[in-house]
């Protein structure tokens, strides 16, 4: 097994590696015809995934020491520099944007600038807090009573922010977010909602629509690799029981609807039968995920969860990745949400991420992230 994975690692390095040469300082997202054709330092200096290329980066840095890793994603860090400078278009994904870039890179070099950047984001996130309802409030403009399951993932920045400078209030926000979070976006039968829409007032639940799945009720499939992955963070930095209890909860519900089609998600698990929609960046998540959960449980219970994610990532690198060093992108049929038929089975850059942090976790290659 270990030769199968170093053999994967090796074509990840390859193809990392090449498209650090090709793309210079751009910052990619979607790959069209082969190609990262937008550079999102230009397309949009503050989209939520523009964190992804330097986080994957880093992780290579940390397990290979290759300095072209190092140098390309600084150029990222640096880049996002003028949308924690314009503000108003950040919103409740700056732990995906910052630390993956600046938190990443102080905790492997110890530069002072990106601790500073990574604070700043983080008391950004903390700024977003709406005590009433106890959560983080979701998007921008006129959805103020909004919070969405993705907002789990990005609880880290401010458990990091909270120990960085010993102040308790991070860490408060955070948990109170993941507590409402359990109220409100997870159901009884191990689902979850993608979006609960409060009232910004009372904190009085109002609606659940749909978000980026088939429609309210549904279940759509990278949500439930958040939430698995997400509650499984918040008991690494809390030891509180009850988001390990969530995160198991959410695993087991996500690995018995993948049982069905072969350890690979469906971008909805609630959907119609047609047409067929894949999502393999959920199934990257949620292995992910699982192998957080892996080292948190007992040793009697360990075997699902690791298990679980090593057949879903010898999968996906056997049946789903582009491994032509001529074209970019590495993981294929990712979906970004239910009926959008140009962003549906293409190669998507948080893919790409945990695609590579499960293969580096396999390998013990990997950096802690989050």
């Amino acid at each position: 097994m270990k030769e199968t994975l170093l053999e994967i690692y090796g074509k990840i390095e390859e193809k990392l590696k090449a498209e650090c040469e090709r793309l210079g300082e751009k910052i990619p997202y979607i790959s069209e015809n082969g190609r990262y054709q937008k550079d999102m330092r230009e397309e949009n200096n503050s989209w939520w995934t523009n964190g992804f290329w330097a986080g994957m980066l880093w992780q290579m840095y940390h397990g290979t020491g290759e300095e072209i890793y190092k140098r390309t994603a600084e150029d990222s860090e640096i880049a996002l520099d003028r949308a924690l400078a314009g503000f108003v278009g950040l919103h409740h994904d700056v732990g995906f944007q910052f630390l993956h870039t600046a938190v990443a890179d102080y905790r492997l070099t110890g530069r002072e600038e990106s601790r500073v950047r990574g604070l700043h984001a983080a008391s950004l996130l903390a700024g977003r807090f709406n005590p009433a309802g106890g959560f983080i409030r979701a998007w921008n403009l006129d959805k103020t009573g909004w919070m969405i399951v993705d907002c789990l993932m990005n609880l880290p920045l401010l458990y990091w922010a909270g120990k960085e400078l010993d102040d308790p209030r991070f860490s408060a926000i955070a948990n109170l977010h993941a507590h409402t979070a359990l109220q409100v976006l997870l159901r009884k039968d191990g689902s979850c909602n993608h979006i609960g829409v409060l009232d910004p007032l009372t904190g009085e639940l109002l609606e659940c629509p749909g978000g980026q799945g088939y429609g309210a009720g549904s279940s759509w499939s990278r949500g439930q690799a958040w939430a698995v992955y997400g509650f499984a963070l918040a008991f690494m930095h809390t030891g509180h029981q009850e988001y390990l209890d969530g995160a198991k909860q959410i695993a087991h519900y996500f690995l018995a609807n993948t049982a069905l089609t072969g350890c690979v998600a469906l971008t909805d698990f609630r959907a119609p039968e047609e047409p067929v929609s894949w999502d393999t960046t959920a199934s990257a998540c949620a292995a992910c995920g699982f192998l957080q959960i892996a080292e948190m449980v007992p040793d009697l219970e360990k075997r699902l969860y690791y298990e679980s994610a090593q057949k879903i990532l010898l999968t996906l690198a056997e049946s789903h990745c582009n491994w032509n060093l001529e074209e970019d992108g590495i993981l294929q049929n990712g979906t970004v949400a239910h009926g959008r038929e140009h962003e549906t089975h293409v190669p998507i850059i948080y893919g790409d991420y945990f695609f590579v942090e499960g293969i580096s976790r396999l390998l013990g290659k990997e950096f802690m992230i989050w």
